[in-house]
């Protein structure tokens, strides 16, 4: 297996390299049937090894996942990536999107609180030591009723702003989304590398956290029963035996009964990454960021897509 993991890995990074080579290629052509000035030339350079970079990475995950029937923080997706080329340089970093908390599950349409998501978020941001009324407010934002919860806000609220705008009423769409909701702008930098909005498949109420890549602060969210010594013993057994399945978990010394409650919100195997692919040349940084759902051998679908 491992052999077989280290063959996977060459031909995914010699499948880098050459695609580097490619757009090497290409920006000469650039600078030479353009007679662009250099700043514009290493512009363009730094997209196309971005670009590069961004298939890459889709072609490593592609591969990995269709080799194992789980997905770990000793993958080699989950370790940054930095290819030196004599035009410049190609940095990539994954991360797994299971591996957090679905913000869009915590409140049905009709605006009710989906119980096991909402007190899983509860117990995420008292973790953080962060108010809880902004859970009310997001709540708000993505149900469709009109009556706000106790902390939240909804169209009455946004419209006496500066510049007014009404609340979704629907599932969020991009993180970033989250800084137009109540009270949440201020928050989001301590709650983004634990959250969401991206789920498995579009529209389903279930979002199940990947117990191999989850952060502690969220493996401590699971459940009121969690404690500090148990997912510290999750941690230390995924780093040498990650979990292959769900039921695993009552393997961990303590989880046995705990392990039992938690098989429909947990999974061992991710489908939605982030991917960032920045490429630098003379001082000159382009990036790609997005966000990708894998599915079988086909080619990924593109949830989210920004470059700058």
């Amino acid at each position: 297996m491992k052999n077989s993991r280290g063959f996977v890995l060459v031909i995914v990074l010699v499948a880098v390299v050459l695609l580097t080579s490619l757009v090497t290629v290409f920006v000469n052509q650039v600078y030479l049937e353009t007679g662009s000035s250099r700043n514009s030339v290493d512009t363009t350079q730094g997209s196309l090894f971005a670009e590069g970079g961004m298939t890459g990475a889709q072609r490593l995950l592609t591969t990995t996942l269709s080799t194992q029937s789980y997905s770990s923080l000793a993958d080699y997706w989950a370790k940054p990536l930095v290819f030196e080329e004599e035009q410049g340089q190609l940095r990539i970093s994954i991360e797994e999107e299971n591996s957090k908390l679905n913000l869009n599950t915590i409140a049905f349409p009709n605006g009710t609180y989906n119980e096991i998501y909402h007190d899983m978020a509860i117990r995420l941001f008292k973790q953080l030591k962060l108010p809880l009324d902004p859970l009310d407010a997001i709540a708000d934002w993505i149900d469709e009723d009109t009556t706000p919860h106790p902390g939240g806000a909804e169209a009455d609220w946004y419209l006496t702003r500066k510049q007014p705008y009404r609340p979704r009423n629907k599932p969020l769409v991009t993180l970033e989304e989250l800084k137009r909701i109540k009270g949440v702008a201020e928050l989001f930098d301590r709650i983004s590398p634990f959250v969401t909005v991206y789920g498995d498949q579009p529209g389903t109420a279930a979002a199940p956290i990947n117990i191999n890549t989850a952060p502690r602060e969220l493996l401590l969210a699971l459940d009121e029963r969690m404690s500090e010594t148990l997912a510290d013993r999750i941690i230390e057994r995924r780093k040498t035996t990650p979990f292959k399945n769900p039921a695993e978990l009552a393997q961990v010394p303590g989880m046995q009964q705990i392990a039992t409650a938690l098989l429909t919100r947990i999974s061992t195997k991710g489908s939605v990454y982030r991917i960032r692919s920045e490429g630098l040349v003379n001082g000159t940084t382009r990036t790609i960021e997005a966000v990708i759902r894998v599915s079988g051998g086909t080619t990924p679908a593109i949830l989210y897509w920004r470059e700058y």
